[in-house]
């Protein structure tokens, strides 16, 4: 039997067809048979969602669950066939359903230098994350930020 433990977005990326959201180590577990699994991300690492349909479109991408040197492959489809899973992903995407927020965001035409900015500031966000997983002495985090880079 499989359980979602728990099912946070690392960060969650929006444009005006889809919402991505991305997935780290420590914010997706999965109870299966009782174990608890961790998500690595050996494969897939994001879960893509149709903003207009509200349904996952990455259906076929694997996801690795690990447990020690026990490593679980699971699919997208099989994660959506999950009512826990569906309930917490509804959960997150939620607020980027709101009337409001699909109105400003199909508005919004963003240009190459904004774009450029965007992804500047999320790559010395990644560098600031790595220097606290060294501070802590997480290796797991730090090795995780640094394939992000």
């Amino acid at each position: 039997m499989v359980t979602v433990k728990m099912l946070k977005p690392y960060y969650i990326k929006l444009n005006s067809e889809y919402i991505r959201i991305i997935l780290a180590y420590q914010y997706f577990s999965l109870l299966i048979d009782n174990k608890l699994y961790h998500f690595v991300p050996i494969e897939g690492r994001e879960i893509l969602i149709n903003r207009k349909t509200r349904k996952v479109v990455n259906t076929e991408t694997k996801f690795a669950f690990q447990k020690g040197k026990d490593i679980i492959y699971i699919t997208m489809k099989k994660l959506t066939s999950l009512v826990d899973f569906m309930d917490q992903l509804e959960e997150i995407i939620k607020p980027y359903y709101e009337n409001h927020v699909i109105e400003f965001e199909e508005d919004i035409q963003l240009s190459d230098a904004t774009n450029q900015l965007i992804e500047k500031l999320e790559k010395e966000n990644i560098k600031r994350l790595i220097d606290q997983s060294l501070d802590e002495r997480d290796a797991d985090s730090f090795h995780e930020l640094v394939r992000m880079l």
